[in-house]
């Protein structure tokens, strides 16, 4: 995949807190499932065993534009989960990647 310079592809690390690991996966199940009305979508979406500091979850996200990511970070319905997901997330690292 090429990608254009206005196009975003995300990798993102998620470590869940102790015993929370379930509560993360379902908490990204419905803030993934935000991603096309911001023109996102999940390239790949994978699951650690979160042994030995290795994350629980890692996803490759990718959006049309930056307007798009930045909706999708602003977007009410996801902002309103953040108690959940501070609940279930111990911790996420996310950083821009190019797909080839």
């Amino acid at each position: 995949m090429n990608e254009t310079d206005d196009e975003v592809t995300l990798c993102c690390l998620l470590w869940a807190h102790e015993g929370m690991g379930h509560e993360l996966s379902a908490y990204e199940d419905d803030v993934l499932a935000l991603l096309p009305q911001h023109s996102g979508r999940v390239v790949q979406r994978a699951y650690g065993t979160g042994d030995d500091g290795a994350p629980d979850e890692i996803q490759l996200i990718h959006f049309d534009s930056a307007a798009g990511l930045d909706s999708f970070l602003a977007d009410p319905h996801r902002v309103s989960l953040s108690a959940r997901r501070d609940r279930a997330v111990r911790r996420t690292k996310t950083f821009p990647i190019r797909l080839r």
